[in-house]
């Protein structure tokens, strides 16, 4: 399936997976957006996510997106922020303004869906996280993404991780 929302042949509507993936995908865009203008002057409101968000809904594929996941999960990342860094950090092997936006864009959302989107199964988030970064990052920033939030799983839902690990 591509990164782009899929069309149900009877509804002429995206499908709920097209959906949440692009939901996931302008999350990260605005999260990157957001870090960009905000990291370097250490104004990390979350007020600024209102005008993150007033962009990109201008943006030709927000209207493929679930709107309310959408919503939640980038003012939740943003108001989590220094809890989210404080998860992931332990994880990796360089500071989190070190990493490229888009990595920590993806890591800020994973660690904030492992940690908040309990009804989410942690597989499904990580991959997710995982192709999303097929499409934004680096060469091999999905081996990156997905090793990092397996380590964050394994410590925020060690009994699903385990349980995972089994089959």
């Amino acid at each position: 399936m591509s990164s782009t929302a899929t069309i149900d042949a009877a509804s002429k509507k995206p499908s709920n997976r097209g959906a949440r993936r692009r939901s996931r995908e302008c999350v990260v865009q605005g999260l990157y957006t957001w870090l960009l203008n905000h990291e370097n002057d250490g104004d990390l409101n979350a007020g600024s996510s209102g005008v993150i968000e007033a962009y990109l809904r201008n943006g030709d594929e927000f209207a493929h997106c679930d709107l309310d996941l959408f919503q939640s999960l980038l003012h939740g990342v943003i108001e989590h922020v220094a809890q989210l860094r404080g998860v992931f950090s332990s994880h990796i092997d360089r500071k989190p303004n070190e990493l490229s936006p888009v990595e920590h864009s993806l890591l800020l959302l994973g660690t904030y869906e492992l940690l908040f989107c309990l009804d989410t199964p942690l597989r499904v988030i990580i991959n997710e996280a995982v192709e999303v970064s097929k499409t934004y990052g680096g060469n091999d920033a999905y081996k990156y993404i997905n090793g990092v939030l397996d380590k964050v799983a394994s410590q925020a839902r060690p009994v699903e991780f385990a349980a995972s690990k089994k089959k």
